[in-house]
């Protein structure tokens, strides 16, 4: 009898190691990780907006438009909760790239504006502004490159046998990922005219 428990144990143990439980939590908490870390970079460059608007505003301030679309951009993406629990949700997950997505456009637009100005380009401020949001925009990048990587990690270990029957029993689905917007655009050759 002592033996027959004895074996049960050993066997459960043995089972129980391989179906992957432990990689599931640890590749899940890697996701999250990273995910906080695309939304403190992603806050970040939020906090600069207001500053280099205010910039451009003393320079081109008829240049409304562009400021206005900005200011929008930053405030759809402030009213979306970026919580742990977006990446859990595929829907959620693209309306928050989509509006990360619209203020990245919106800010690109200013930048090109604010070519048309020399004594803004010329601004100590606006520099230093322009300069931040490249190194934000440079972090953002990183930071979307590791949770892509985490999340496809984490992915994997929830679709392969025998953790995909751990993460059924337990719930465990996959995560979404960032994407490329509009692939189709991408795919074609720009088209490059010197003139004649």
């Amino acid at each position: 009898m002592r033996f027959l428990l004895t074996l049960t144990l050993i066997f459960s143990t043995l089972t129980l190691s391989g179906c992957g439980y432990n990689t599931i939590q640890t590749t899940d908490e890697a996701v999250t990780a990273s995910w906080s870390e695309v939304i403190n970079q992603y806050q970040r460059r939020a906090d600069l907006v207001p500053n280099l608007v205010n910039v451009v505003k003393g320079y081109a301030s008829h240049e409304k438009e562009v400021l206005e679309a900005v200011t929008v951009a930053r405030s759809r993406v402030g009213s979306i909760q970026a919580t742990p629990e977006l990446v859990n949700d595929a829907q959620a997950f693209a309306k928050f790239q989509a509006a990360q997505g619209e203020l990245t456009s919106a800010l690109s637009r200013l930048l090109v504006v604010s070519e048309n100005y020399p004594q803004l380009k010329a601004d100590a401020s606006f520099r230093d502004l322009q300069a931040q949001l490249e190194g934000t925009e440079n972090r953002v990048t990183v930071a979307r490159n590791r949770y892509i990587a985490a999340v496809q990690e984490y992915n994997v270990t929830v679709r392969v046998f025998p953790n995909n029957l751990t993460a059924m029993l337990f719930g465990y689905k996959t995560k979404a990922n960032f994407s490329v917007e509009n692939e189709k655009a991408i795919s074609t050759a720009p088209k490059v005219d010197f003139g004649k």
